[in-house]
């Protein structure tokens, strides 16, 4: 059965891309000058359909009658699954891995604003990801105030389809696993992008996806010295002894971002802001070897490209839109961060099309906004396992 026919610059009927991820000449120089598709066999992955097998095979025939489950897993169940840091981390890492070997499907972002004079919003992300033969929409709302109804900020479902017939299969909670695979993503592009022997991290913002951020890079890189700071005192001193307590090590809480960014050689800024204000200065940056930002709103300065040797995105398609949001949005918008100064995506990176960093002395900034590919690929494995340990619960879609 022959795949879709894959395109990096054109659009479908309908708008959307094809393809998102952009053919670059790589390293090896893999990607042919003028060879503007690449054509994907999916007959060799095959998709396991949960709900129903007709006579054996994987792909079900239209049954006027059959009855059609699919699976909830809520957040009591991801919790009793116990998934590992390094579950996530292995599972976004493949998910990023085929991106980079043209093995997904990846539409941007897009945003839904239910009311433009509250702070508030939803974000839609789809994507397939063909080593696993799924489909996954998420809807996750961004609400910056929602701390003063005892919310989390972020809250999120994953539906998840088979590609070849529409047919939903898992509903799951993806409030957790929007927030570790925010925090694994985070971790890889440190692995790929940051300096070795890093010893010192600083974290801007104390966000929902803020704790999977420093606890995934500390397992990486065992941190000297951890610094937090967010806007409210209560949220930054909260965080700071969340974190101690599950690292078992010493988390200084600053009061202001230049004392937690000063002399750092990673630093993250995970702010929600209404509105794009400059807030954390080129000129603190001087010892950052990696800044990864990805704010709701900018708070950088438009001359903080000028000091950083190269620029590595999660997804040129949904960071190269003009849409309100983004961390290095006002950058895009001035031309200052265009495709063709772009080094690469990190899919580039972790396929090795495209190298990461080269030496020490190489100052990199990676942005990310959020891979749908991400979502899908923790929440089939949370499908999967929650499948074989009996978690979970069975709805009758149709009968």
């Amino acid at each position: 059965m022959p795949g879709p026919r894959r395109t990096t610059d054109r659009e479908d009927d309908a708008g959307v891309a094809l393809l998102r991820k952009p053919a670059r000449d790589d390293a090896a120089g893999g990607a042919a000058a003028g060879h503007d598709h690449v054509t994907i066999d999916h007959a060799l992955q095959p998709i396991q359909h949960h709900a129903i097998r007709c006579g054996g095979s994987a792909y079900p025939r239209a049954m006027e009658h059959a009855p059609l489950d699919l699976l909830f897993v809520s957040g009591d169940d991801l919790e009793a699954l116990a998934l590992s840091d390094a579950d996530i981390l292995d599972a976004v890492e493949a998910a990023v891995r085929a991106q980079g070997e043209r093995l997904v499907a990846l539409d941007p972002r897009v945003h839904h604003v239910p009311d433009p004079s509250f702070p508030g919003h939803f974000n839609l992300l789809r994507a397939t990801v063909w080593p696993l033969g799924v489909t996954g929409v998420k809807v996750v709302g961004d609400y910056v105030g929602n701390h003063a109804s005892g919310l989390p900020s972020e809250l999120a479902l994953v539906t998840l389809y088979d590609p070849r017939t529409g047919m939903p299969v898992a509903i799951v909670d993806a409030t957790e696993i929007t927030e570790r695979r925010t925090g694994a993503l985070t971790a890889l592009g440190a692995r790929e992008l940051a300096r070795p022997g890093s010893r010192t991290l600083a974290h801007v913002g104390a966000r929902g996806t803020a704790f999977a951020n420093v606890t995934m890079l500390d397992g990486l890189f065992d941190f000297d010295e951890i610094r937090v700071t967010s806007k409210r005192p209560s949220s930054r001193e909260a965080f700071g002894a969340r974190l101690e307590e599950a690292l078992g090590k010493p988390v200084r809480v600053t009061s202001t971002i230049e004392e937690a960014v000063g002399g750092a050689d990673i630093v993250v800024e995970a702010t929600r802001l209404e509105r794009p204000e400059p807030l954390l200065r080129t000129s603190w940056l001087e010892a950052c070897s990696l800044l990864i930002p990805y704010g709701t709103m900018s708070i950088l300065e438009l001359d903080v490209l000028d000091g950083f040797d190269k620029v590595v995105v999660d997804d040129w398609g949904q960071c190269g839109r003009d849409d309100p949001f983004g961390a290095l949005r006002p950058h895009v918008r001035a031309g200052l961060l265009t495709e063709q100064t772009l080094h690469a995506e990190l899919a580039d990176v972790v396929a090795r099309t495209k190298p990461g960093r080269e030496d020490d002395d190489e100052r990199i900034l990676f942005w990310h906004r959020g891979l749908a590919t991400t979502d899908v690929a923790v929440a089939h494995l949370a499908v999967e396992r929650a499948r074989a340990h009996g978690i979970g619960t069975t709805v009758r879609y149709r009968s």
